[in-house]
């Protein structure tokens, strides 16, 4: 990945990040400019192959997060983002993005249950839905109810500093 798509996706990230703790949500016009812009850089500065990059990229972003949003994890709005991040980085490091987002989120939400001292109770929630996932019992990993045991944070969060720690790993 080069430096200028780095440099160039950075502000796209920026304003969703603002947007996702101001709101808990990442408007389309955000999403939906990174991605166009992702192409169509590619596409000036590298050609056809640019423009397939940035198109594959987009496509495994956007699958990626997909699933995570089947599953309960991730909302709407990230999954096009990680489309537009995709656009801008390609395959790659898109992917190397959702590993290092994926930890940091699961870091910043052990933080929030153990300020909010439920632990214990979190715990066996998710022994519970694992087990019952994995008997075939429940597929549902995360539970679609009154949101009282889904932990909500904006996932923005932990994709900023996993976009940094892609980019320094390179």
């Amino acid at each position: 990945m080069a430096v200028w798509a780095f440099w160039g996706c950075l502000p796209f990230l920026a304003v969703a990040l603002i947007t996702d703790i101001r709101y808990m949500r990442i408007p389309n016009w955000i999403t939906l400019t990174a991605l166009l812009a992702g192409v169509l850089v590619q596409g000036l500065m590298k050609g056809w192959h640019g423009v397939l990059f940035s198109l594959c990229g987009a496509i495994a972003g956007f699958l990626l997060l997909l699933i995570m949003h089947l599953i309960g994890a991730v909302g709407a709005g990230d999954v096009k983002l990680f489309a537009g991040i995709g656009a801008w980085t390609g395959i790659l490091f898109t992917l190397q993005v959702t590993v290092y987002s994926v930890l940091f989120g699961a870091v910043i939400g052990w933080i929030i249950v153990l300020t909010r001292r439920e632990t214990g109770r979190r715990i066996r929630g998710i022994i519970s839905r694992t087990a019952g996932f994995l008997l075939l019992r429940d597929l549902r990993l995360f539970k679609q109810g009154n949101g009282s045991e889904l932990l909500r944070f904006p996932f923005m969060l932990a994709v900023v500093p996993g976009f940094i720690c892609a980019y320094l790993y390179l």
